[in-house]
């Protein structure tokens, strides 16, 4: 057979796209797409490989307004955004300049991914690892959650028309549980923690061989999901890499799965190859990965999760040691910041750009202040940071920071008074 043949017969894509194989990111061993996530050689984790197809930025921009445009770099059939799905991702890149200004940065931009069907990053994912077990034949469609996943996870098997399993810590926030249950999936709370209902998920995705856990079984085509932000980034940029990227992180696939984005672009000539340094977030009470980096350690020592940065609260994270590598790769780092820090960083950004950030991108925020402080982060550079949910899901951890509202009469002398007890200056009842 010639090479040209052979090169056309790679190019056309199958039910899974132009994924071809699964890999494993230790020894290199490879299988076929399936519904393993584990190395049968050497347990290391599978990830999606690819025979990438021809590009060109016009045919992305042509294609629909959601992450489905980069279909052909995604393990998913071609037509799937005519399949019944909620369209995730597309969400805004926003110029953050009052906040750059206060900050004394010359150009920050945030991803703000609130725009999503259940209003944070976690329906990017969900839209992929629904597209691949559908193909592999699952009947359910199932997660261990710290809420948002939950909650995504929910609405996607509803749509879709299949029966969804949620396993989630029986402390998690209201919100996030009434935006799970609302969809008519089985909620199951679990006493313990998220690592808790992980080795639970994974016992029960052993039992249940037509059930999907799109973090487990399903985890490969799962994480691919995350890509897409990296993706909408370089194009909302004019297709450029930002120079800086602030990522938070929990199980750390956001933060290396948008590294792979950004190389997948530069291989297939979409961007311009340029440096970008990438940075980790993470809340003080659940920092495995940043004490790693401090520590110049190769493995993360697991912790138990002491924060209200419950979405980050994942004390055993599995791609910890790639996050380590990502940062080191590109002249990074992993940091973290304490629970107060991370709340003065979501009432920045709501009164600096509008946005009310989850505690997740509190934490982002707060952590690229900390950078800026000690001079790890550039802010001549051209930055991004996450922000990955919506502050609604988390409305707690701010609630005690907001000033008491005293009612007044309907009358303009009530106003009047409580207008100019407001104004800076003014003496508060009861003061000398």
């Amino acid at each position: 057979m010639s090479t040209a043949l052979s090169t056309a017969i790679q190019q056309t894509p199958s039910r899974f796209g132009y994924a071809t194989h699964l890999s494993c990111r230790e020894c290199g061993h490879t299988c076929p797409i399936g519904s393993g996530h584990a190395c049968a050689e050497c347990f290391g984790p599978l990830e999606v490989a690819y025979d990438l197809p021809s590009l060109t930025r016009d045919s992305i921009e042509s294609g629909p307004l959601s992450m489905w445009r980069y279909a052909s770099l995604l393990p998913v059939r071609p037509d799937v955004a005519n399949t019944p799905n909620l369209d995730p991702g597309w969400t805004r890149l926003m110029r953050a300049d009052q906040l750059a200004s206060t900050l004394g940065m010359r150009e920050l931009w945030i991803k703000d991914e609130r725009g999503n069907p259940t209003h944070s990053f976690k329906d990017r994912v969900v839209g992929v690892a629904l597209a691949a077990a559908v193909e592999l034949g699952f009947k359910v469609l199932a997660c261990p959650s710290t809420g948002n996943l939950a909650n995504a996870v929910a609405a996607a098997a509803a749509r879709a028309g299949l029966r969804a399993v949620v396993l989630i810590p029986a402390d998690l926030e209201v919100q996030k549980i009434i935006g799970s249950a609302v969809y008519g999936c089985s909620l199951v709370a679990v006493r313990g923690s998220y690592d808790d209902v992980n080795r639970l998920a994974s016992e029960l995705a052993d039992e249940r061989a037509d059930w999907a856990f799109v973090n487990v079984n399903v985890r490969p085509y799962y994480a691919e999901g995350s890509k897409t932000i990296g993706f909408e980034i370089a194009e909302q940029l004019g297709w450029r890499l930002p120079e800086q990227i602030v990522v938070p992180v929990a199980s750390g696939a956001q933060l290396v799965k948008i590294d792979k984005a950004f190389r997948e672009l530069v291989a297939t000539g979409l961007v311009e190859e340029t440096p970008c340094r990438v940075f980790g977030a993470q809340a003080t009470g659940c920092s495995p990965v940043a004490a790693a980096f401090r520590a110049g350690h190769d493995v993360v020592q697991p912790v138990r999760p002491a924060t209200i940065a419950k979405s980050l609260a994942i004390g055993n994270p599995a791609d910890g040691p790639y996050v380590l590598d990502v940062v080191r790769r590109t002249d990074g780092a992993v940091a973290d910041v304490s629970d107060s820090e991370l709340v003065d960083a979501i009432r920045l950004l709501a009164s600096a750009e509008g946005i009310f950030a989850e505690t997740a991108g509190g934490v982002t925020l707060a952590v690229l202040r900390a950078l800026l402080k000690d001079g790890v982060i550039d802010p001549g550079a051209r930055t991004v940071i996450i922000n990955s949910g919506d502050g609604l899901k988390t409305p707690d951890a701010v609630a005690d920071t907001i000033e008491a509202i005293t009612p007044i009469p309907a009358t303009l002398t009530a106003f009047t008074a409580q207008e100019s007890a407001r104004q800076p200056g003014a003496r508060k009842a009861g003061s000398a």
